[in-house]
């Protein structure tokens, strides 16, 4: 039978992922509804070309059912310029992003497209991430769900939208800041939806991730660093005026305090380990 393709364009950021880009390449070759296009962006892996050759090995694995490019950039700029190189890439009306450690749900494009192309006012949507059991991709989804929009100000207290769950339109005139490493995918969604562009939210566990949001591997595990980067990010808006600069007095400290709260859960989750 033959799989229907959305006018999708996959882009995975890929940093020394030689260990687990097969099984997030295997996920969206895994969809009831297949990409057009799929970017694999190799951010100059400092890893003996590894990484690069994992990469064309998909690429020729999988070429002939769905157009694979490999982009290698020449230094290392980060997931921010990753991204942005297989966006810039892409010749589709839409772009969704996977991280080399995630996977997807099989029917997650399907679902998150076809919404999209139902609402074409609505410029970018997310869904829920969860751990999978036992490596099981293909859990059975609920006949009924709903969808939500996002305010800014749900969006600016805690971010609902990971970066593995989006869906936005080509068309959007911003990219993922180059120059920040850390909470560089809030600030994109920020400024998309401060500057009037509407975000929702299907309430469907349509992506997978393998470690703890934080205090595991990746960045994450760097909590103070993700901290600052996440009040550098409020910082930004309000240069960019896009916030006004009095939310700063209630919404850093709120920050502030679910940073203390990370630190307790990481600290409780690592003493239950020992």
């Amino acid at each position: 039978m033959k799989v229907r393709t959305a006018r999708v364009g996959v882009v995975i950021p890929c940093y020394q992922c030689a260990e687990t880009i097969e099984r997030a390449v295997n996920s969206v070759m895994a969809q009831t509804m297949r990409p057009a296009e799929m970017w694999l962006v190799d951010d100059a892996s400092p890893d003996q070309n590894r990484t690069l050759e994992a990469l064309h090995a998909l690429k020729r694995r999988y070429a002939p059912r769905v157009r694979i490019e490999v982009l290698s950039l020449a230094s290392n700029g980060g997931p921010s310029a990753a991204r942005n190189a297989g966006w810039s890439a892409s010749e589709q009306s839409y772009i969704a992003f996977l991280d080399a450690d995630d996977a997807w749900h099989p029917k997650k494009l399907e679902l998150q497209y076809c919404w999209m192309k139902d609402h074409p006012d609505v410029a970018l949507t997310g869904h829920p991430r969860v751990r999978p059991v036992s490596g099981q991709f293909d859990v059975p989804l609920p006949t009924e769900w709903s969808a939500h929009p996002i305010n800014s100000w749900c969006l600016l207290l805690s971010n609902p939208l990971s970066t593995s769950s989006i869906l936005l339109r080509r068309e959007l005139a911003f990219r993922f800041e180059p120059t920040k490493r850390r909470s560089e995918d809030f600030l994109l969604w920020a400024q998309i939806v401060l500057d009037g562009h509407l975000a929702w939210r299907l309430e469907l566990p349509l992506a997978y991730v393998f470690k703890e949001a934080y205090g595991e591997a990746g960045l994450s595990s760097e909590l103070w660093k993700m901290e600052l980067g996440e009040l550098d990010t409020y910082t930004r808006l309000v240069y960019q005026r896009r916030l006004n600069p009095l939310i700063l007095f209630g919404i850093v400290p709120f920050s502030l305090f679910k940073f203390g709260r990370r630190l307790l859960r990481d600290w409780g989750r690592r003493n239950s380990a020992q």
